[in-house]
């Protein structure tokens, strides 16, 4: 028989470790950890997002049931008060350079968007996670809450997180955008919170398109109108410029394309700099910005981002790129394998089976056909005498 290792130990192996300590030399704090490594917790904190546990203590003990297997991946048993101290210390700037090295490597490998333009499709949006003010002050959202806000640029080759960030509920949408540095001919899709005329110039000077919806309030003046094919849902095609108080600010022309979704019968008015794909398309291209939201529904079900481990800023920051990380890893782990199930069935079935020794194939494959023959009857008489 050949030799596997776990299956923790083969997601684990995605990462390479000279990769991994050279970014624990750039993000580390100038003090050299004497017993738990910051290997060692990036371990435990991977193994409590892929398990699912409830607490701090749940995971450390589930742990510690598992010595032999840890030792085996790098780890080694931790009292929970030193676990605890390293979320809180640690920089989670850390784990952020982590996930983007990840993601890098699942780009490489992720299938390509749906559409059939070449440009790099992209959908930005952010999702609050409310927390408790008591708990965690640092994060004051409202009168009686505190939230953190995960900004995220999904690309949609693969549907992978392409870069992330953490914020306070109160950070504006449009801030972290600016911040923003996209390949040049991308197209990015968001919806009308990031309406900020002076982004849009900056994109359209960077040779970057963008897609949104237009404010009921936005003000412009028609330039030239363009024959639609109303059988498709299209209600308009047409080059506008803004004229209102703040068009100034975004002085090159606009393409207002008017669609009506025959499915609920809802009437969409999108936006776009790019003056060269089918008006059809620009109305397909913003549907499909719903995957974002999938997207985050499914890492709030699925992952641990909903509570917390630690109350600290860098704890929760922590956690939360871990908790993306896993994703991608489980990304890797279904591309890789070339597995057909669901990320959610993979979840499902790796949290039974995390420290299991077999192949993927092994864990995959259909079940023999003869566990699915019937019983012969008589075997069953055999039995009852």
């Amino acid at each position: 028989m050949a030799h596997h290792n776990t299956l923790f130990h083969q997601m684990l192996n995605f990462i390479p470790r000279h990769q991994f300590h050279t970014l624990e030399k750039a993000h580390g704090t100038g003090r050299k950890s004497r017993s738990f490594s910051r290997w060692n917790q990036f371990v435990h904190l991977t193994f409590m997002q892929l398990t699912g546990r409830v607490s701090l203590r749940d995971g450390i003990r589930s742990m510690n049931s598992r010595v032999k297997n840890l030792y085996h991946i790098g780890a080694n048993p931790v009292p929970r008060s030193t676990f605890s101290d390293a979320n809180n210390m640690r920089p989670a700037s850390f784990y952020e350079a982590l996930f983007g090295k990840v993601y890098q490597r699942c780009r490489r490998i992720a299938p390509k968007h749906k559409f059939k333009f070449k440009n790099k499709l992209y959908s930005l949006d952010a999702s609050v996670i409310d927390l408790s003010l008591e708990a965690f002050p640092w994060a004051s959202f409202r009168r009686t809450k505190s939230a953190v806000k995960i900004h995220t640029l999904l690309d949609h080759s693969g549907y992978l997180p392409a870069f992330v960030s953490i914020t306070d509920g109160k950070t504006h949408e449009t801030k972290v955008a600016h911040s923003l540095r996209l390949p040049k001919g991308s197209i990015v899709v968001e919806d009308r919170a990031y309406t900020d005329y002076s982004w849009f110039a900056n994109l359209h000077e960077n040779g970057i398109f963008y897609v949104t919806r237009q404010k009921s309030n936005a003000v412009y003046q028609v330039v030239e109108r363009r024959n639609v094919n109303r059988k498709q849902g299209l209600k308009s095609d047409q080059t506008i410029r803004l004229t209102g108080t703040k068009g100034g600010q975004c002085p090159h022309h606009l393409r207002r394309v008017g669609y009506r979704d025959p499915e609920n019968g809802r009437h969409y008015v999108f936006l776009t700099n790019n003056f060269k794909l089918a008006a059809k398309t620009i109305a397909d291209i913003y549907k499909e910005r719903w995957q974002i939201e999938i997207f985050f529904r499914w890492i709030k079900q699925n992952l641990k981002i909903k509570s917390f481990i630690g109350n600290s800023r860098n704890a929760v920051m922590t956690q939360l790129y871990v908790a993306l990380i896993a994703y991608l890893l489980l990304f890797l782990f279904k591309c890789l394998g070339k597995i057909t199930a669901s990320l959610q069935n993979i979840l499902r079935i790796i949290q039974i089976n995390l420290f299991r020794r077999c192949s993927l194939e092994e864990l995959f494959e259909p079940p023999p056909d003869k566990l699915n023959k019937p019983y012969d009857d008589r075997q069953l008489l055999l039995s009852f005498f």
